[in-house]
């Protein structure tokens, strides 16, 4: 698929989502739903068995920062409910390289669909875990397959924070981590 019939399907895609940025309900309490480090959603510790119902609920996911953590809610424009997410809500559990585009299309374990690049940048957690952003400043981490499938496309490369494993996407680089 080329980058631009790629970017003109994510484009429908994102204009199918709700618009939960316009949305402004006040919080109504806490319901039972939490999300796994692996990406499972659970209601009242019975998994998720539904697909698309994951899908439906992460499309009014958000995630509010404070000083001290994030919350993360489901909304509706006229309830906003907290929920629990154990690390991030979204596990990164594909790419594909696009040898034209030089870029790489990489996909969430909801079907979240994107290239990597300068709008959705890979991040570095406090211990060493890798996180890409993917909507509304909610993230995925990059799964573990993902990450060394990444390590082999990565070249060495000095930078002022020493020797980083690092690869270009769209035109922006991304470092992996330094190398001891």
């Amino acid at each position: 698929m080329s980058l631009e019939k790629f970017s003109a399907e994510l484009n429908k895609y994102q204009q199918s989502l709700p618009p939960v940025e316009s949305w402004n309900p006040s919080h109504c309490g806490d319901i039972d739903i939490e999300i796994k480090r692996n990406g499972d959603w659970f209601h009242e510790g019975s998994a998720f068995k539904r697909m698309p119902l994951v899908k439906l609920l992460s499309s009014v996911l958000i995630r509010e920062q404070t000083s001290d953590n994030d919350d993360y809610f489901l909304i509706t424009p006229v309830e906003k409910m907290r929920i629990r997410v154990e690390d991030a809500p979204f596990v990164l559990t594909h790419w594909q390289w696009q040898e034209n585009e030089q870029a790489m299309l990489v996909e969430t374990n909801v079907g979240d669909s994107f290239i990597l690049n300068g709008e959705h940048p890979i991040e570095c957690g406090e211990d060493g875990s890798l996180y890409v952003i993917v909507r509304r400043n909610l993230k995925a981490k990059v799964h573990r397959n993902v990450y060394y499938q990444w390590v082999d496309l990565a070249t060495e490369e000095k930078t002022s924070q020493g020797t980083e494993l690092v690869f270009t996407s769209a035109k922006c680089q991304f470092s992996l981590g330094k190398i001891s």
